[in-house]
């Protein structure tokens, strides 16, 4: 099931529609929002990237800004990780960081 949220979170990161992708990954993380695991915390960190792209398609760069810094916060975990995953979660920062650049061009 996992990696066909990140398959699915991707696909809506692509087609720009940030609160699907938002709730693509939460089905994976709210089940373990309790764990204290570094990978439940970095999922935590896709969801308020995603969140952060919704605000600035909506024209609420100020609120995205904040967002995003819980995104960042969470980002630096992809280097104190150990899963299947990892490449996934590598390749999925470097496309919604992109994203995030061109969206405040």
């Amino acid at each position: 099931m996992t990696q066909s949220k990140i398959d699915e979170f991707k696909a809506c990161l692509r087609e720009e529609r940030f609160y699907d992708a938002h709730e693509a990954l939460e089905v994976l993380w709210f089940p373990q929002r309790f764990e204290a695991t570094n990978e439940t915390k970095l999922l935590k960190g896709f969801i308020n990237a995603a969140v952060s792209l919704e605000l600035i398609k909506r024209g609420r760069v100020k609120q995205s800004k904040k967002v995003w810094l819980n995104y960042l916060k969470y980002r630096q975990l992809l280097f104190s990780i150990d899963s299947p995953y990892l490449n996934e979660y590598y390749k999925l920062s470097r496309t919604l960081e992109h994203i995030q650049r061109e969206l405040n061009q």
